[in-house]
């Protein structure tokens, strides 16, 4: 008897027919078990009427004139349809002329295009407001304003040093070098220069034993976040929770670090898992946005890691629409063997990070130790196969290709959304 497990793939889903015998686990985050009676405007309302640690937004806004708001761009599920609305309203309750500014932190990708803004933001907010997009690549748009703890030279987009109230919107997950995504990250790497970006992201810092999945404590990476959106004066965050379908399941507003603590508290309680080890573990990245390329991927690479033992085959479902996701991406990920990858930017001192190096360096890691099918739909199979990687075009031809590395009678894991478990502590 198999059993059929949908995974997220785009914007649906592929299915996947494991034999019973064969399955040991389907690990899920509670999360996307949580249930709430309130609608998601009822949440984010709620968490900015009733802030951590500071004055509500309308109390913040009186008397400012510049404000910059900061939002995370099109990879990322932040429900900015909802959350912006409630936080421009509450701007203006406290300052009606406020010169407002909606940023959106790109970090190292793309800018994000109208078409995506409108998705993202809706019609009204595209037609009727400003919008700035950062451009990492740009010098000129951005100020310097000393050095981070590692050493990093901290340049930050000029719109959040010239503003008198800065804020920022994101969304809370367990993140696999920076220990948990959200507040402090909207400034780094969100809308800093490249140089920044690069040196929060070096070889040095990504190898840090302190830089894995829900670890704050003396992560280097973190470190430097969180003192570059200190440094600014991020006075208010809007962070949320989203379940399996990207909808609000939680919020919290307030203070930069007191309203992010509660935050992971909660994702952490929620997306807590134990790491059941599998012969082949099958995951997603989970889905759009997040799967869009195969620069993010490595979010739950990581997360299959931690369940596929000395040798596992992972199994991972990313539909790639957008391609590579990165010229330097691309060109690093496929210049040799994984060994050589990994020596080649082991060489490579912090202030001449190259740009997105660091995903070739977390997948040269995991491909060192496991073979990785890629199940997407999108890149061509070289392309894949010199990436280290074995092409297939669905879940079930990969698990296939699996049984014949692994054996026939081999355990499955199934993680269908690798990005939102944090998987802790191995099975005894």
């Amino acid at each position: 008897m198999k059993k059929t497990i949908s995974i997220p793939y785009y914007t649906s889903t592929m299915d996947i027919h494991v034999e019973e015998e064969n399955l040991k686990a389907v690990i899920t985050a509670k999360m996307h078990e949580f249930k709430t009676e309130k609608t998601e405007i009822e949440l984010v309302k709620e968490a900015l009427e009733n802030p951590i640690g500071v004055a509500p937004l309308c109390e913040l806004a009186k008397g400012k004139k510049k404000v910059v708001l900061v939002t995370s761009d099109h990879t990322r599920a932040v429900p900015s349809k909802i959350t912006l609305p409630l936080e421009l309203a509450e701007i203006r309750k406290g300052s009606p002329d406020a010169d407002i500014t909606i940023l959106i932190a790109t970090g190292l990708h793309r800018a994000t295009t109208e078409e995506e803004q409108r998705r993202m933001f809706g019609d009204e907010i595209v037609d009727n407001e400003k919008i700035a997009i950062n451009n990492a690549f740009e010098p000129s748009d951005f100020a310097d304003m000393g050095t981070l703890p590692s050493g990093a030279e901290f340049h930050v987009n000029k719109l959040a040093t010239e503003c008198d109230l800065l804020i920022c919107e994101g969304f809370i997950e367990p993140h696999f070098f920076a220990g948990f995504s959200g507040g402090r990250k909207s400034i780094l790497p969100g809308i800093c220069s490249q140089e920044t970006v690069n040196m929060n992201h070096s070889y040095q810092a990504i190898a840090s034993k302190y830089a894995k999945t829900g670890v704050l404590e003396h992560n280097p990476i973190h470190e430097d976040m969180l003192c570059a959106a200190r440094r600014v004066n991020v006075q208010f965050i809007l962070n949320v929770a989203l379940n399996a379908e990207k909808k609000v399941i939680a919020a919290w507003a307030g203070d930069l670090e007191a309203a992010h603590a509660q935050g992971v508290k909660f994702i952490r309680e929620w997306s807590q898992c134990p790491s059941i080890t599998g012969d082949i573990v099958v995951t997603s990245n989970g889905g759009y946005p997040l799967d869009q390329n195969l620069y993010q991927s490595p979010k739950a690479v990581a997360t299959a890691e931690a369940c596929a033992g000395e040798d596992g085959v992972i199994i991972m479902c990313c539909s790639c629409a957008d391609g590579m996701g990165g010229t330097h991406f691309e060109k690093l990920i496929q210049m040799g063997t994984p060994e050589e990858i990994d020596a080649y930017l082991s060489k490579i001192p912090a202030k001449d990070t190259i740009p997105e190096q660091w995903c070739p360096q977390i997948y040269a890691r995991i491909l060192h130790k496991h073979k990785m099918i890629l199940v997407t739909t999108y890149l061509d199979p070289e392309t894949v196969k010199k990436c280290n990687m074995i092409p297939a075009k669905t879940p079930d031809e990969a698990l296939e290709i699996a049984y014949g590395i692994k054996g026939k009678d081999a355990s499955v894991v199934v993680i269908p959304d690798g990005v939102s478990v944090l998987a802790v502590a191995p099975e005894n």
